[in-house]
């Protein structure tokens, strides 16, 4: 389905990100109580199988079109999966999400400095007061490992995002996630092995889980990103702590303080100004995206 508009943009990111933080609650359910390369190969597998009837929509002629690009991208995105699985196993989830959030003002950041996009005050502020209501939330008051694996997953998603618009034009959302998985494979199976664990099948049920929501994410995103400059919509991601805090309390009992309201004013307010002011649809700006990495 073609991005018509900003606002039409945002709203897939917003269900995308509901779906990426059920992801988040799946992996955080089991994430210390499973090997973490054996969860992140049998995940990888299972998102491969869910391609399979979509085989159609995969350009058989030019199977491998674009390789060096989807190589560089899996592997980005590898590292950001590993991140993220130990980031969930020893945050709380709002906390760990909040950090993962840094991702849109990198965006922004690193596509002015490597593709030129303009700083406009209109898309610089809402990602600009979102993350300072993701700091009134949670406050950091230091930086461990755990932390810095979740900046790490930030990163990935950064990087991956701006680095969509390098992929062959006219090649599919399949083709694209298919060869991206693909090339993950090798190294997460070298992973897996080296990590040296018995295989668990109680880790079969939550793996798949995982990979139902975060290919739904990943199709959220680049749809939402293909046609619509990074900075019109990356406010939208904001929306995924919203809803790691509201998860987080239903299934974790992790109640939020009175500086939740303060940040979420200044994460949803400028979001939807920035809809109300960027409904006008802006073709062929950005092929961007968050796919294969995040949740």
């Amino acid at each position: 389905m073609p991005v018509r508009s900003v606002n039409s943009a945002m709203a897939i990111l917003v269900a995308g990100n509901f779906l990426a933080i059920l992801s988040d609650v799946v992996i955080k359910w089991q994430a210390g109580d499973v090997a973490l390369f054996q969860f992140v190969l049998v995940r990888l597998l299972f998102t491969l199988v869910l391609l399979l009837p979509f085989l159609a929509l995969v350009d058989r002629s030019q199977l491998f079109r674009g390789s060096r690009i989807h190589l560089v991208r899996a592997h980005v995105g590898l590292f950001g999966i590993i991140c993220m699985v130990i980031a969930l196993a020893s945050l709380p989830l709002a906390t760990a999400n909040a950090l993962f959030y840094a991702a849109p003002v990198l965006v922004m950041v690193l596509g002015m400095g490597f593709f030129g996009e303009p700083a406009r005050l209109r898309t610089m502020v809402p990602v600009v007061a979102g993350f300072v209501g993701i700091l009134v939330i949670v406050r950091p008051d230091e930086l461990g490992w755990a932390s810095l694996s979740a900046l790490g997953l930030a990163l990935a998603l950064a990087v991956n995002a701006l680095l969509v618009r390098k992929l062959p034009t006219g090649q599919s959302t399949v083709h694209t996630l298919l060869l991206t998985h693909v090339f993950m494979l090798p190294v997460a199976l070298i992973l897996a092995i080296r990590e040296g664990a018995g295989f668990d099948s109680g880790l079969l049920l939550p793996a798949a889980g995982s990979a139902v929501f975060i290919l739904g994410y990943n199709v959220s995103v680049i749809v939402a990103y293909r046609r619509v400059e990074a900075g019109q919509v990356t406010s939208a991601e904001y929306t995924g702590l919203i809803w790691a805090i509201v998860l987080g309390w239903l299934w974790f009992s992790e109640i939020p303080d009175p500086w939740f309201y303060v940040g979420s004013a200044l994460i949803v307010v400028p979001m939807l100004v920035q809809a109300a002011f960027g409904s006008r649809r802006q073709p062929g700006l950005v092929d961007g995206g968050f796919p294969a990495g995040k949740g």
